[in-house]
């Protein structure tokens, strides 16, 4: 969004959806917004990144648009309070299918790797079993498919292991989980998603219901 004093700023910690911005529009066009954001140095395009505040709302505009599906979670936030508190405004929406997550292809299941592939490029949700992990070089790949060629993977580069260890998080144990990633597709033969956040990653419980169709 852009300020009347020309400053455009980042909404932090969500990704648009399709929905974004005529919802984004509604909720802040003409409004006095205030901003926080415990760094408020522009990004390399001359972006401010903040939590935005309607008026004297103490929610942010982001938790709005997730619990309205109207956005997705990019896991960015460093705060853990707030960081935790953007994911349930999006789990609640999902839960209901209410925006965005009434389309059933919404999430990607890992184990269709074309639908993720038609993706690169994108933010993108994918949930699925982790079927193998194996390290190659300064790199942990989770992989989702039996073929590594062509299956679903996820790249987790050796300077992000520390986070993961902080977080009481073995790699290994991921093995046979399922699990959901979020992040901007990327690959050419096989889809792929660099982890560099350990919120991008969400442990599924055995009755934990899943967004993706079987």
């Amino acid at each position: 969004m852009r300020l009347d004093d020309g400053r455009e700023i980042r909404l932090s910690g969500i990704e648009p959806t399709a929905a974004t911005k005529q919802a984004l529009a509604s909720l802040l066009a003409g409004r006095d917004v205030t901003l926080r954001s415990a760094d408020d140095t522009p990004d390399r395009y001359g972006r401010q990144g903040a939590l935005v505040f309607v008026g004297g709302s103490d929610t942010p505009v982001q938790a709005t648009l997730l619990a309205r599906g109207d956005a997705m979670a990019s896991a960015e936030i460093a705060d853990k309070d707030c960081a935790a508190s953007l994911m349930a405004s999006e789990a609640a929406a999902r839960r209901q299918k209410i925006g965005s997550w009434a389309d059933p292809s919404a999430i990607k299941n890992a184990e269709s790797p074309d639908d993720i592939l038609a993706e690169i490029g994108r933010f993108t949700v994918v949930e699925g079993k982790v079927l193998s992990v194996r390290q190659a070089g300064a790199t942990t790949y989770l992989n989702f498919g039996r073929n590594w060629t062509r299956g679903f993977a996820v790249t987790i580069s050796k300077r992000t292991l520390p986070a993961f260890e902080g977080a009481g998080i073995s790699l290994k144990s991921l093995e046979n989980r399922r699990i959901r990633v979020r992040g901007w597709v990327e690959g050419s033969t096989g889809p792929r998603i660099d982890v560099r956040l350990v919120g991008q990653v969400e442990l599924l419980g055995a009755n934990e219901p899943t967004g993706v169709r079987p």
